[in-house]
C-alpha cells in the first residue's frame, strides 16, 4: 500500500468522498476543515489525523484544497506556507478566479513550494463514485507528481497549461453547465404545463439530440420536486459571478450566463441557495421571475 503523505483540507459535500478515495489508496495521513465538528467525523470515518492547526500538517509532501471563495484559498496557501517543507505540493481543487490561482502559485513559490489549480467537474456522484474530471493548471512535470494522488479520485485528468488555465477552464465548464441547466429546467416546467407524463417525456428526451447529464441525473427529480443537494445554487452563483467578472473583462458576450447567475442569485435570496442547481426549474414553472 502506497504510504500515507496527503493532507485534505475541505471536508464539504466533495471534499469529504475525495478524501475518503485517498483514505482507501493508503495515502492520506491527515483531514483539516474550517469546522472542527468535520474534522472530528471525518478523522473518525477514514482513521486519519484530524489537524486543529495548520502545522498539523507539516509532514505532509501533498495537500488538497476543496474550500469556498478566492480567500479562502489565500488564507490556507499562507498558513500552508509557513509549515510545509520545500518542495511540497499544494494541489487547489476550489473553483476560484484566475488570478486568485496565480497569486497562490506565487505565494507559495516564495517557499518553494509548488502548486497546482485542479477544480472538478462532476458533482457529488462523481466525488463519491471517483469519476471526477480534474482540469489542472501548472507544469507537466508537477502534475507528473500528483497524478497518483488525482487518480484516486478521478476519471480524468487533463493538463490545461499553465497556473490558472484549470480555473479558466472551470469557468468554461461552468458557463456550459448553466446553460443546459437553464435549458433543461424551461423545456420540463413547458412539459409539465402540456400535460406531459414526466415516465415518457424522459426517456423520449434522453434518446435524441437532447440527450445530457443533467436531464439524465436531475430530469426525473425536478419532476418530482426533490432537490437534495449534488451542487448548491449558492455554489453555482458564486461560480457565474467569477466566469461572469471573466467573459466581462474579455469583451465577451454573455447574455446565458448573465441570465444564469441572474437565476441563482435570485434562487438565493428566496433561501433556495442550499438547495440542489436543478430548483431552477422553481423559476421555469412561473410567469413572474421576481
Amino acid at each position: 500500500m502506497a504510504q500515507a503523505e496527503a493532507g485534505f483540507i475541505g471536508l464539504g459535500a466533495m471534499g469529504g468522498p475525495m478524501a475518503g478515495h485517498l483514505a482507501a489508496a493508503g495515502r492520506l495521513a491527515v483531514v483539516g476543515n474550517r469546522s472542527p465538528g468535520r474534522v472530528v467525523e471525518w478523522s473518525r470515518k477514514l482513521e486519519v489525523k484530524g489537524a486543529t492547526t495548520a502545522a498539523d500538517f507539516g509532514s505532509c509532501s501533498v495537500i488538497m484544497l476543496c474550500v469556498g471563495e478566492d480567500h479562502d484559498v489565500l488564507e490556507n496557501v499562507d498558513a500552508l506556507g509557513r509549515v510545509l517543507a520545500a518542495g511540497s505540493l499544494v494541489i487547489d481543487h476550489s473553483t476560484t478566479s484566475v488570478e486568485a490561482a496565480r497569486e497562490a502559485g506565487r505565494r507559495l513559490a516564495a517557499h518553494d513550494i509548488d502548486f497546482l489549480d485542479a477544480p472538478v467537474s462532476g458533482g457529488v456522484e462523481g466525488a463519491r463514485n471517483g469519476r471526477l474530471s480534474v482540469m489542472v493548471g501548472g507544469t507537466a512535470e508537477v502534475l507528473a507528481r500528483a497524478e497518483p494522488f488525482l487518480s484516486c479520485y478521478a476519471a480524468r485528468i487533463a493538463h490545461m497549461g499553465g497556473q490558472g488555465s484549470g480555473q479558466a477552464t472551470k469557468a468554461v465548464n461552468q458557463v456550459m453547465v448553466a446553460g443546459i441547466n437553464e435549458a433543461v429546467s424551461e423545456a420540463l416546467a413547458l412539459g409539465e404545463k402540456l400535460g406531459l407524463a414526466a415516465e415518457d417525456l424522459l426517456p423520449t428526451l434522453m434518446a435524441g439530440a437532447a440527450g445530457n447529464w443533467f436531464l439524465d441525473k436531475r430530469g426525473g427529480t425536478m419532476m418530482r420536486s426533490e432537490f437534495n443537494p449534488g451542487f448548491k445554487c449558492a455554489h453555482m452563483a458564486k461560480d457565474l459571478r467569477i466566469a461572469e467578472a471573466m467573459a466581462g473583462s474579455l469583451g465577451i458576450a454573455h447574455p446565458v450566463l448573465a441570465q444564469a447567475r441572474r437565476d441563482y442569485e435570485l434562487l438565493q435570496g428566496h433561501g433556495h441557495g442550499d438547495l440542489d442547481t436543478s430548483a431552477l426549474i422553481l423559476l421555469k414553472r412561473t410567469a413572474g421571475r421576481d
